[in-house]
């Protein structure tokens, strides 16, 4: 492989929360060299994709690299703050059944956006989108949040809890029809897949409060449709936040371990991370504030790796002195 062409940094693709002013948009924010615990925003903070389709607010981004070499963003079609003032619970029986979706070849000039719908009719909406790759077949999963209501409840005014569903794709440009990935009984969003060294680690959710809640929690099983999931850890990183939310779980760069994200909510607002040496451990330890610096208020988001062309492409739109990449 090429020096150019070696793994070194990250993209974290997040929006913003900012309740008096419209950042429900797609920001970038590029590693500090080739740790993802310090973030620059890019272009001078300012946002990088904005909708002007559906709601006009995107949430919760999801950057992908595709097996061509293309990039894409999939996002939430929700706009809270300046939108139609519904509130939580109509958005969750009435909101957006799609996606939107951008692409780019090099992660700066975008086309887009459109909208896709995944959802099928008896969802409230569409939250959240992630993917990862199913190996058996070389298809994208493209996997989501979303409360189902029985055929009998048209106007979704029932009791439901939301599932993760998922759809398969090769191009991001056709879906296949939603199918159920997670169906836990009870309220669960936000999920993140890990597939590392033939386990697969699954990061969830669980909305309900109290003492009976799960929080953040984490299964492993033996494959991505595998029946065997069992639970490691539950309440992950309550001792530092009481609500968090949105989990990334990335890779330490020379593989010493795991960092998680959580995106807290609440009394504060924005990421802390915590880390693990072994994702089999269920163990996690929070990060020192002094040795994080992500900017106040990024919300929910993904972090790509990237290559080291690609790293210092993009520095340049950064600040002035953020510096080259150090070489290993």
């Amino acid at each position: 492989m090429s020096e150019d062409r070696e793994e070194f940094g990250y993209l974290l693709a997040h929006f913003r929360e900012e309740p008096d002013g419209y950042a429900e948009r797609v920001f970038f924010s590029l590693s500090a060299g080739d740790s993802p615990l310090r973030w620059i925003p890019l272009w001078e903070g300012l946002p990088v994709l904005t909708s002007d389709i559906g709601t006009t607010g995107v949430r919760d981004p999801a950057l992908v690299r595709g097996d061509d070499g293309r990039f894409h963003v999939l996002a939430t079609d929700l706009r809270i703050y300046g939108g139609d003032g519904r509130g939580w619970d109509e958005w969750r029986r009435h909101g957006s059944r799609s996606l939107i979706v951008w692409a780019s070849d090099d992660l700066i000039s975008w086309s887009g956006p459109r909208a896709v719908t995944v959802a099928p009719e008896a969802a409230g909406m569409a939250w959240a989108p992630e993917v990862t790759r199913d190996a058996e077949t070389g298809e994208h999963i493209v996997f989501w949040s979303s409360t189902l209501f029985g055929a009998e409840d048209a106007g979704h005014r029932g009791e439901s809890y939301s599932r993760i569903l998922f759809s398969r794709t090769r191009d991001f440009e056709s879906f296949s029809p939603a199918e159920t990935l997670i169906d836990a009984g009870r309220d669960i969003i936000d999920t993140a897949i890990v597939q590392h060294e033939g386990r697969v680690y699954r990061f969830s959710k669980h909305e309900e409060r109290g003492a009976e809640s799960w929080g953040i929690y984490q299964e492993v099983g033996d494959g991505l449709f595998a029946t065997d999931f069992r639970l490691l850890a539950r309440r992950i990183g309550e001792e530092v936040h009481p609500d968090v939310e949105a989990p990334i779980v990335v890779e330490a760069p020379d593989g010493s371990g795991w960092y998680l994200f959580l995106d807290r909510y609440g009394s504060a607002q924005g990421y802390m991370v915590l880390r693990t040496a072994s994702l089999e451990s269920g163990r996690w330890e929070p990060v020192p504030e002094s040795e994080v610096d992500i900017r106040p208020a990024t919300k929910h988001g993904t972090v790509l790796r990237l290559h080291r062309d690609e790293w210092e492409r993009l520095s340049r739109f950064g600040p002035s002195g953020l510096g080259e990449p150090e070489h290993r």
